[in-house]
């Protein structure tokens, strides 16, 4: 009797999806209760307990990502220093990363763990994008370094029940020149990890010259992309800005049929929040602090996204875990905590 109820049930809805095909009708491929409403966790560098997460899930966040690093000299050094321990912040160890993962489980928010190589940066400006050996022989040293990094990271993420993993981070050159060294990493990393996997590509040509989205789950992007060449630009403008680099993702995303997931994306609160998005607070000093700039490249965002069906989620950059410092009056930091873009993102997250 059970039997023939379930295969009543399924010829039911395969009826309805056939009819909703035939009226042009498709369901979501990414429904909003699974996206991942995404912030970026800033390590502490002390032990952290369950009250420094529960702003977040307060906030409706589901998912955080956790970054370790490993250190490389130059973009031409094959050498990759792992750190687990003692040397790095707390929450960038391995023990804080599995408890910080723990302890947001509790709070029914998931983990994307998310390793980068942080290159030293010299005179000439370069950065990650820019990894590149000299020779094959320092090609083979450099991607058998960088395998051992990121296999440790998966067998934490595995060990951990750690339910993302990003397999890199802006390393353009060597995932533009050398596709099959990545594959092979890619079916390494599915031999110990479970998981879903992604990439997370720069926003500037990157994300197009991929060609390995078809071995991981999501195509993942670092969104700083420019929306506007003037300050304080109105929501209109910045949904305008959208327009192209949406097209541009969209056809990605056709192209490879895989979620589109904004492994990371924010905004300063400064009035030329959306000319330069990737601007470190360093770099521009003297901006004033304008919450307005921010709340609006919030909103301008999360109308042009969060309602398609390709669109796995996004991580803003950036959340503290004790914030009794910041003062939002002085902040033009990336977080939105306490400051207006938080109740625009609360919004959205919440519906």
């Amino acid at each position: 009797m059970q039997v023939r109820l379930v295969r009543t049930v399924l010829a039911v809805l395969g009826i309805l999806s056939a009819a909703l095909l035939l009226l042009g009708i498709r369901p979501a491929s990414q429904p909003q209760a699974d996206k991942q409403k995404g912030m970026s966790w800033v390590a502490s560098p002390q032990p952290i307990g369950l009250d420094d997460l529960r702003p977040l899930a307060l906030n409706h966040v589901n998912w955080i990502v956790q970054t370790p690093f490993g250190w490389q000299p130059s973009i031409d050094s094959p050498q990759i220093r792992l750190a687990t321990g003692s040397r790095v912040h707390w929450g960038e160890s391995d023990q804080g990363l599995r408890t910080t993962a723990q302890l947001a489980r509790k709070l029914g928010i998931r983990t994307l763990l998310k390793p980068h190589i942080w290159l030293r940066r010299g005179a000439d400006g370069k950065w990650r994008s820019d990894i590149a050996m000299s020779s094959p022989q320092d090609w083979d040293k450099w991607f058998e370094n960088y395998r051992r990094f990121i296999l440790h990271y998966a067998r934490l993420a595995q060990q951990s029940g750690i339910e993302a993993l990003c397999i890199g981070t802006e390393l353009h050159q060597t995932a533009v020149l050398m596709p099959d060294r990545w594959r092979r990493i890619i079916w390494e990393i599915r031999q110990l990890y479970g998981g879903k996997l992604t990439y997370a590509a720069n926003w500037y040509r990157e994300f197009e010259e991929i060609d390995f989205w078809p071995e991981l789950d999501y195509i993942g992007i670092q969104a700083y992309f420019p929306l506007s060449s003037k300050k304080r630009p109105s929501l209109d403008d910045l949904k305008m800005g959208w327009r192209p680099h949406l097209e541009a993702i969209q056809a990605v995303a056709q192209r490879y049929g895989k979620p589109i997931l904004f492994t990371e994306i924010g905004y300063r609160s400064v009035p030329e929040a959306a000319i330069e998005p990737w601007k470190w607070p360093q770099h521009a000093p003297d901006s004033p602090v304008d919450h307005l700039a921010q709340a609006n490249a919030y909103e301008a965002f999360f109308q042009t996204f969060w309602d398609r069906s390709w669109f796995a989620g996004a991580y803003f950059w950036k959340w503290y875990a004790r914030t009794r410092r910041l003062n939002p009056a002085t902040n033009s930091d990336f977080t939105p905590q306490q400051k207006p873009a938080l109740q625009v993102l609360e919004k959205w997250y919440g519906r």
